[in-house]
């Protein structure tokens, strides 16, 4: 099949963002009530298709944030330049040790 057969969406192909969020220890269930509060902010923008959270098997206050957007700048020019993303960052990034590293992929290979 190969790579070229990337998820379509509206006729788009799909960008998935990806973080791993390392929270600081003890913190996990608050960080789980302000991400609940922040996903709304996200969610809300235009360019986003859907957002996953999972908590790690293995490692205590390790989660793996997923974002789709219709492309990068959706996220990188709309979202992160938003008074929304100042409101996200209120509530999210005080959890963070250390920050994380934000990656996208194209599609589903």
């Amino acid at each position: 099949m190969g790579f070229a057969h990337a998820r379509m969406r509206e006729g788009k192909a799909v960008i998935l963002e990806h973080a791993l969020l390392s929270i600081k220890p003890g913190q996990s269930a608050a960080f789980e009530a302000a991400m609940a509060e922040a996903r709304p902010l996200i969610a809300a923008s235009p360019g986003f298709r859907s957002i996953s959270v999972r908590k790690s098997c293995e490692t205590p206050d390790l989660y793996l944030l997923l974002v789709e957007w219709d492309d990068i700048a959706s996220h990188r020019d709309g979202f992160r330049t938003s008074p929304r993303y100042e409101h996200w960052r209120a509530l999210l990034h005080r959890f963070y040790d250390p920050m994380p590293i934000v990656g996208y992929f194209e599609g589903e290979p």
